[in-house]
């Protein structure tokens, strides 16, 4: 498995291209333990028992293969679908995901890269500093257009919602990282009854041209949302916030923008060399308070 810390230069970020940052990532065909070891313990630690499947979601083109994470028992619980960043599902993922399942929540941490092959879906050895494999990357990120992420996110909610571990009758979140940001709120807008809380950990592309733009769907959701942005990416385009904040107003739905200070994209992620712990637990309590609050 993939998934530790790879060199690389920003992959997404808020506006129309993906930016030149100072992030970097290890070799991916290093182990992934330390990192699953780090989410895992500690404050990292999931608060209760959870149990994790393998599931697959039948979507418009084929089979999904995600990871459905709840709280051990018998018990339902409010379902969260975890949008991976650009990297794709991988221990550190289901890791982050079983402690948000700790919380209280029945989490399914999805492969966003399907239509290709299964997770993992970058080859050992890939690395964002070889030009191919970087095209390669890019190029698996932009196929993954506005259509597709509309009807994959229906399948997961109505997926979801036939699960022995999800409360069908409490609203469902939805959390993305990086490219996963904007999915997050694509999701809202492609079930707006069904969902109540969405926040966004250094995003990419949330505010673009395009008539598909994420910040441009807001009106058409019922959600509250929180915008996580990375410091770095707030200084490559700082006007992004305000551009949601304004349409966050004009929507009239409850939202919090905030720029963490000191952060580079990719902080909230253990395996990402940006990882900023101090930051991070402050991400995660705003998640989980959000989350608390909103998914009722």
């Amino acid at each position: 498995m993939f998934g530790v810390k790879q060199q690389r230069e920003g992959v997404g970020m808020i506006g129309d291209r993906p930016s030149q940052g100072r992030i970097s990532r290890r070799n991916f065909t290093m182990s992934t333990i330390a990192a699953g070891v780090a989410v895992s313990a500690g404050k990292a630690g999931a608060a209760t028992p959870v149990t994790r499947r393998d599931v697959q979601v039948r979507t418009d083109d084929g089979v999904m293969d995600a990871v459905l994470i709840a709280p051990d028992g018998k018990r339902r619980s409010p379902g969260v679908i975890f949008y991976p960043d650009a990297f794709g599902l991988r221990p550190v993922m289901t890791d982050m995901g079983a402690r948000l399942a700790g919380n209280g929540y029945a989490v399914i941490v999805i492969n966003q890269f399907y239509r290709l092959r299964p997770a993992p879906v970058l080859a050992p050895g890939f690395s964002f500093d070889n030009p191919e494999d970087r095209a390669q990357l890019m190029g698996m990120i932009a196929a993954l257009d506005h259509e597709k992420v509309m009807t994959d996110a229906s399948a997961l909610v109505d997926f979801l919602d036939t699960q022995p571990e999800v409360d069908n009758k409490a609203r469902m979140g939805t959390v993305g990282f990086c490219m996963g940001g904007a999915m997050a709120i694509r999701t809202a807008a492609a079930k707006p009854a069904r969902t109540g809380a969405v926040i966004s950990f250094h995003g990419g592309r949330l505010v673009t041209e395009d008539t598909s733009s994420p910040h441009r769907l807001v009106g058409g959701t019922a959600a509250a949302y929180h915008i996580a942005i990375a410091a770095d990416d707030d200084a490559k385009e700082p006007d992004a916030k305000g551009a949601l904040r304004q349409a966050f107003d004009t929507a009239d739905r409850l939202a919090s923008i905030e720029v963490y200070p000191g952060t580079l994209h990719g902080w909230m992620v253990p395996d990402s060399d940006a990882y900023n712990p101090e930051q991070a637990e402050r991400g995660w309590s705003v998640m989980t308070a959000l989350f608390k609050r909103e998914l009722v």
